[in-house]
């Protein structure tokens, strides 16, 4: 299939440190490519990939001090995917909503995978009016807000097997909070759990504009202290050693998370999550085996010193099982090969099967 990728523009795929999003579009774009799909990846001139590159940018928008309004760069990305269109089976988005407008006279030809929170009433409306444009959720959860967009799958998120070796035992005698600072991902919790528990607490977090009197004015006063350790904004490469010798990651969020890629990505370390019971979680941690699912501080405290009860290799096999990236690109290939306007529909298959985690 002759497939078209669409990522944004803020960050380079796969991005430099933070950006969840272009990691998980350079992760299925190299693997539809190690499967023989002609693929173009629609992204940033400093994106790293094996697919055809065609970029909307010189480089990743957030590390461009000279870009005031990412608007226009988007605008011109998008118009250069409508140019091209004619020559792909399949336009891929994961851009949110900015293209709708654009391709819905392709709907047929489209999907878009919304990674993003869409609890927000401004979207309502929007997702009434372009309810004939095809969207994935990356999970079951996250399309509550909206039961009439239309919605073709859940394809939860995969990472590749070799991404992370696989720690046995922990170097590390520490927790650790990676992630965004935010008031929703929960660093302040994290902080009180490890206090209260008297162990490190490593914090490895990207600080946004919008989020640095948070940071500043709640998150700093809580770090004078001999068990919390700011790490700052990690790299990819930084990331396996910072995870995989923690005794667990810390998910202490306060919204309706839609996936939470960190938590996989701790799990195909062997390191075990434990999370508070919002958004997606459920769906992505089997409680007892791969992480532990609690609702209050307490059950967080009790939960850290339930920890040596836990494998690390049963996480891993729990990552194995479910979150890998040939999961993931098999089954964007089978919905794909349902969309109307492929040639590869001859052969339906249930959309609804693949709504689950494998």
């Amino acid at each position: 299939m002759k497939i078209a990728q669409i990522a944004p523009l803020m960050e380079s795929v796969p991005p430099l440190r933070y950006g969840g999003t272009e990691r998980v579009v350079s992760y299925l774009t190299e693997e539809l490519v190690r499967q023989g799909h002609d693929v173009v990846l629609f992204g940033t001139g400093d994106s790293v990939t094996s697919a055809t590159l065609v970029p909307g940018a010189p480089k990743a928008l957030r590390l461009d001090a000279s870009v005031r309004d990412p608007l226009p760069y988007m605008m011109l990305h998008l118009e250069r995917v409508r140019q091209r269109a004619d020559e792909f089976d399949v336009l891929h988005f994961h851009v949110d909503v900015l293209h709708f407008p654009i391709f819905r006279r392709l709907a047929s030809q489209t999907l878009t995978t919304l990674h993003g929170r869409l609890d927000l009433p401004e979207l309502l409306p929007f997702y009434r009016e372009f309810s004939d444009m095809p969207v994935v959720s990356i999970s079951d959860d996250q399309r509550r807000p909206l039961p009439h967009a239309r919605w073709i799958a859940t394809i939860p998120h995969g990472l590749p097997r070799n991404l992370a070796r696989f720690y046995a035992q922990p170097c590390g005698e520490y927790l650790a909070f990676l992630g965004r600072i935010s008031p929703e991902k929960g660093p302040d919790r994290a902080i009180a759990i490890a206090k209260r528990v008297g162990i490190k607490l490593k914090i490895a977090a990207k600080v946004d504009r919008a989020d640095e009197a948070y940071f500043k004015n709640e998150i700093e006063p809580l770090m004078d202290h001999p068990l919390i350790e700011w790490v700052g904004e990690i790299t990819e490469n930084e990331k396996p050693d910072f995870l995989g010798n923690a005794l667990a990651l810390l998910f202490p969020i306060d919204w309706p998370e839609p996936f939470g890629l960190v938590v996989i990505e701790a799990m195909a370390c062997g390191t075990p999550t434990i999370a508070y019971r919002r958004g997606s979680v459920p769906e992505v941690i089997d409680d007892g085996k791969s992480g532990i699912i609690v609702d209050t501080e307490d059950a967080a405290i009790d939960a850290v010193r339930r920890l040596p009860r836990m494998t690390r290799a049963g996480v891993r096999a729990c990552f194995e099982r479910r979150f890998t990236v040939e999961r993931m690109a098999a089954d964007y290939v089978r919905l794909y090969q349902t969309l109307p306007a492929t040639s590869f529909n001859d052969q339906p298959k249930a959309i609804e099967s693949l709504r689950r985690f494998a």
